[in-house]
């Protein structure tokens, strides 16, 4: 990868995340891929009032087991008048064996909103 991304959130899930099968409930992982978009839209474009309006290309590539340490890089892919998107990539490392193995990405367009939840203008 050309660009080297920003890692903006590293945690490790409890068991209430997990299914029947004890793997990772992908709308957790879902959430928390939207609170690492944040923290980057914040980085790119200062502390402006951003809501979600989508989530696009999610792939899920691997699935993440209780214990494993999830990481979630992100890069900012444009800028538009009112709206940023980004780029979010997790990686696991697992507890077992400490490989690092990609298991999710996703693209997360947010819109920049005013007191009255109008679109405002991104700063250039």
């Amino acid at each position: 990868m050309a660009k080297e991304l920003n890692l903006s959130l590293r945690i490790t899930l409890l068991p209430r995340d997990t299914n029947r099968h004890g793997t990772i409930f992908g709308g957790v992982i879902l959430s928390q891929i939207d609170l690492a978009a944040a923290v980057e839209a914040r980085a790119s474009c200062g502390p402006l009032n951003f809501v979600t309006v989508a989530m696009d290309k999610i792939v899920f590539h691997a699935p993440v087991f209780l214990g494993d340490v999830v990481s979630f890089y992100t890069e900012t892919i444009r800028i538009g008048s009112t709206s940023i998107t980004t780029r979010v990539v997790v990686d696991a490392l697992r507890a077992e064996n400490q490989e690092t193995v990609k298991v999710t990405e996703a693209e997360v367009v947010f819109v920049a909103v005013d007191k009255d939840w109008k679109p405002t203008p991104l700063p250039k």
